[in-house]
């Protein structure tokens, strides 16, 4: 497993930019915003000790997922469990946390779905979380942490979903949450062990964010680097990255190809969580 996790492990090289202590508390500033003409499946959650930024995976409308509920009702149930389990075991390692949370959400389905179908409802999750002299992170599936400290800008981002053979929905089905596939935090707590989780030291944190990949197509499509985003959240707050992607897919949909991949959808629902930090 440490193996995988380094490989997902971005390091951009340092720049030389004077060091910013975070305070007393974890300040977070956030945006979020659906995709036009839709609910917003993500779901942001900030507190002097942690923050939480989830990501409803989208269902086709016809999709067969053996649940009576989307997945706005999933993010929404998940980010309720996460509080909890963050404000009772406070310290507990985070992928503990996160399978405790998933355990919880499967008890509130109420016996009426069946958690054993692949096409769950699914969310990506992104946790900093304070602890003592450290800050705390977990990523699962394709949102993202994103931190600046002495070394450099480091980018912690799942790349699973991005290695699979196909992306018909039988492929994505059958490879959800398996060994050879990705993994996501839908009904099977055992998801949680596959997350990426690691720490850096409070005192040396220079920028940190967490977002979901309506915020991270700014880098992936768009062609700003994360220090470009850094700058521009900082200059002018979180709602000018969500401004940024929205001017982006209506001035440049040509860039928002992968290879091998159908189409991306033009618009996504986006979220950022920025901590504040100060001299």
């Amino acid at each position: 497993m440490d193996t995988v996790r380094a490989a997902r492990r971005r390091r951009i090289d340092a720049i030389d930019l004077p060091l910013h202590v975070v305070g007393d508390a974890m300040d977070f500033a956030f945006a979020t915003e659906p995709g036009p003409g839709r609910p917003n499946e993500d779901h942001v959650i900030v507190s002097a000790g942690f923050a939480i930024v989830l990501d409803g995976v989208t269902q086709p409308p016809d999709l067969d997922t053996g649940c009576v509920h989307d997945p706005v009702w999933l993010v929404r149930e998940l980010g309720s469990c996460l509080v909890e389990a963050l404000t009772v075991e406070p310290t507990a390692p985070l992928d503990l946390t996160l399978a405790a949370a998933i355990d919880r959400v499967r008890g509130r389905h109420g016996g009426r779905c069946d958690l054993t179908d692949p096409n769950s409802p699914s969310s990506t999750v992104a946790i900093v979380r304070e602890r003592g002299d450290q800050v705390d992170y977990l990523v699962l599936c394709d949102s993202s942490v994103v931190f600046e400290d002495g070394a450099g800008i480091t980018v912690i981002h799942d790349d699973r979903t991005e290695t699979l053979p196909a992306y018909d929905r039988h492929t994505v089905a059958r490879l959800r949450n398996r060994p050879e596939g990705f993994w996501v935090a839908s009904t099977d707590p055992a998801a949680a062990a596959e997350a990426l989780t690691g720490s850096v030291a409070r005192n040396r944190l220079r920028r940190l964010l967490l977002c979901t990949d309506g915020i991270s197509r700014l880098t992936e499509f768009f062609r700003l680097s994360w220090g470009e985003v850094f700058s521009l959240v900082e200059r002018s707050g979180p709602r000018a990255a969500v401004d940024a992607v929205r001017r982006y897919e209506v001035a440049c949909p040509e860039l928002l190809t992968r290879p091998g991949r159908a189409r991306v959808k033009r618009h996504d629902d986006a979220t950022i969580a920025v901590l504040h930090s100060r001299a």
